[in-house]
């Protein structure tokens, strides 16, 4: 091989240089890193549910001659990996089956988490955050029927972290009161995975249109939102449910604050001090006796 990158460090450095299909297949890949790869290419599509073609192409992109070539250099990384005792871990509930539902739930989390973090971009991530800390900017955020909980999230603690933010609702009839707030440079932080909502889509290309500085958290497919987004991050969201977890982009949402409460931490001090004081006030919180 032409250089010492794992095929795992491979397929996330070249992920979004990927087509959709080919993200498709890289996705299943890291999710079931290495085993998806030990087998046919047949049985690999099939389980990625793309085309037998799409997987010869993004092993021959990654730099290997073909299938064969590609998963000699997995088996090699395996037999490393079995020699160093970083390869064992303790499963999360202890005297359960790896195959219980606990197990194998929690290591798809963990695994879309690692996921996720490995393909953000931290120059972003940081002007991402600058962006939402700008006190001339006012911070806007929406989300889809199920997502639109996570923009909620994020406005409910934004809003004691800097002024200005405001959640948008996801009905459209309350959209021309929220497009008639935002200025140029504001930002617009939104929430769309798959299946893709045209709502979302239509908020956000009228956002785009009024100069808003759009900033997108959606999944290894992408949104089409994005072609209307300055920044995008895609979260993993795939395990073993009727539903896909929402855990990777409540990562990515509080981590957002916490840069964001790092870079305006002064006038969120003395904000935070006041908030206190008028919960205290009105008595909101119960007292420790």
């Amino acid at each position: 091989m032409a250089h010492q990158k794992t095929v795992e460090e491979r397929l996330r450095a070249d992920f979004d240089g990927m087509t959709r299909a080919e993200r498709q297949l890289a996705s299943h890949l890291l999710r079931h890193y290495p085993v998806a790869a030990l087998g046919s290419v047949t049985a690999l599509a099939k389980a990625a549910k793309v085309s037998s073609p799409t997987v010869v192409r993004l092993v021959q992109k990654l730099g290997f001659k073909g299938y064969p070539d590609f998963q000699s250099g997995i088996r090699r990384e395996v037999e490393e990996r079995l020699i160093s005792p970083l390869a064992k871990h303790d499963r999360w509930a202890g005297g359960v089956p790896d195959t219980h539902i606990l197990n194998r739930f929690a290591d798809a989390v963990l695994g879309n988490l690692q996921a996720t973090l490995a393909q953000i971009d931290h120059a972003e991530f940081d002007a991402a955050a600058a962006l939402m800390a700008d006190p001339s900017r006012r911070v806007f955020a929406t989300g889809g029927r199920i997502t639109h909980a996570m923009a909620d999230y994020f406005v409910t603690h934004m809003k004691v972290i800097r002024p200005g933010v405001s959640l948008i609702s996801d009905m459209s009839n309350a959209w021309p009161a929220a497009m008639i707030e935002m200025r140029k440079g504001d930002v617009l932080l939104a929430f769309d995975i798959r299946r893709y909502e045209n709502n979302v889509l239509q908020l956000v290309e009228m956002a785009a249109e009024q100069g808003a500085e759009v900033v997108l958290i959606t999944d290894p497919w992408v949104s089409p939102a994005a072609a209307h987004a300055r920044f995008r991050f895609s979260a993993q969201i795939e395990v073993p449910s009727a539903w896909d977890s929402t855990v990777a982009l409540q990562v990515l949402v509080e981590t957002l604050m916490a840069a964001v409460q790092s870079l305006t931490w002064e006038e969120t001090a003395k904000r935070m001090k006041r908030l206190e004081e008028l919960y205290t006030r009105a008595r909101f919180f119960r007292r420790v006796k």
